[in-house]
C-alpha cells in the first residue's frame, strides 16, 4: 500500500481542493481541459510519497540519506563539525524523487544547525551547498564523537525544509530524519577516519534508506 509522508498533508488536502475546483471549472468549457489539474493532482500526490525501503543488513553499510542522482564526490580537507579530513556525496532531487530524508546510520543527533541563505539551483553543487539555506544535522555514536553529518540544502524551486531530528534523538539506519519540499540536495559527510569505501559513482541514481553509500571500517 503506497503511503505519504505526514509532511506534506496540508498541501495534499489543499491542493487537492484548489485542483479539484479547478479541474471542474474547466471541464464546463471541455472534459479534456480537466485532465490538466488531474495531472497535476497525480504528481502533487506522488511528490509527497513515503514508500517501504528495505534497509540493507550490518551497521557497516551506510545507507543513502535521499532519492535522487549522484551528483558530486568530493575529499574535504577538514570540516569543522567532523574535526578533521571529510568525504561528501552529494545528492540530486528532482521534483519527482521521493524527498524524505533518512539516516545515513545509527547514531545520536548532536546538533542541528539552520542557515538561512539563497535558492540556487540544487545542481550547482559548488555554490548551492555554501551559500544556498540548508539545515545541518550532526549525527555521533554511543560516546558522542561526531560519526556523520547530514545537510538539507534547498534548491532554485525547493522553498521550505522539515526537519525532525532534534538534538538527543536517537536514530536507526533508515529512519526518517524530515524532507525538503519540491526539487532540493542533500549532503552526507563521512570523516575519513572510518575509512569509508564509497559504493556510488557521480550520475547514479539511489534510493533512500535502500542504497548503500559507503561502507566504513573504523581504524
Amino acid at each position: 500500500m503506497l503511503r505519504f509522508t505526514r509532511h506534506g498533508l496540508w498541501e495534499m488536502v489543499y491542493g487537492t481542493i484548489a485542483l479539484a475546483l479547478i479541474g471542474s471549472g474547466l471541464f464546463l468549457i471541455h472534459p479534456l481541459l480537466a485532465l490538466a489539474p488531474f495531472v497535476i493532482w497525480l504528481w502533487l500526490m506522488a511528490f509527497f510519497r513515503d514508500p517501504h525501503r528495505a534497509i540493507p543488513a550490518g551497521d557497516q553499510n551506510w545507507v543513502s540519506p535521499a532519492d535522487g542522482m549522484v551528483s558530486d564526490i568530493k575529499e574535504i580537507e577538514h570540516d569543522d563539525l567532523l574535526a578533521g579530513p571529510a568525504v561528501r556525496v552529494g545528492i540530486f532531487l528532482n521534483v519527482f524523487s521521493v524527498h524524505v530524508n533518512r539516516s545515513p546510520c545509527d547514531g545520536v543527533v548532536i546538533q542541528t544547525i539552520y542557515k538561512e541563505g539563497k535558492f540556487i539551483n540544487a545542481m550547482k553543487h559548488g555554490s548551492a551547498s555554501s551559500d544556498n539555506e540548508s539545515n545541518t544535522i550532526l549525527l555521533g555514536d554511543a560516546s558522542g564523537k561526531p560519526i556523520a553529518v547530514v545537510k538539507q540544502i534547498v534548491g532554485l524551486i525547493a522553498r521550505r525544509i522539515v526537519c525532525t531530528s532534534t538534538q538527543g534523538v536517537k536514530l536507526a539506519r533508515g529512519d526518517h530524519m524530515g524532507m525538503i519540499k519540491f526539487g532540493s540536495r542533500t549532503e552526507l559527510l563521512i570523516p575519513k577516519w572510518l575509512n569509508p569505501q564509497i559504493k556510488v559513482q557521480v550520475g547514479q541514481k539511489v534510493r533512500g534508506a535502500a542504497d548503500v553509500i559507503a561502507v566504513v571500517t573504523p581504524v
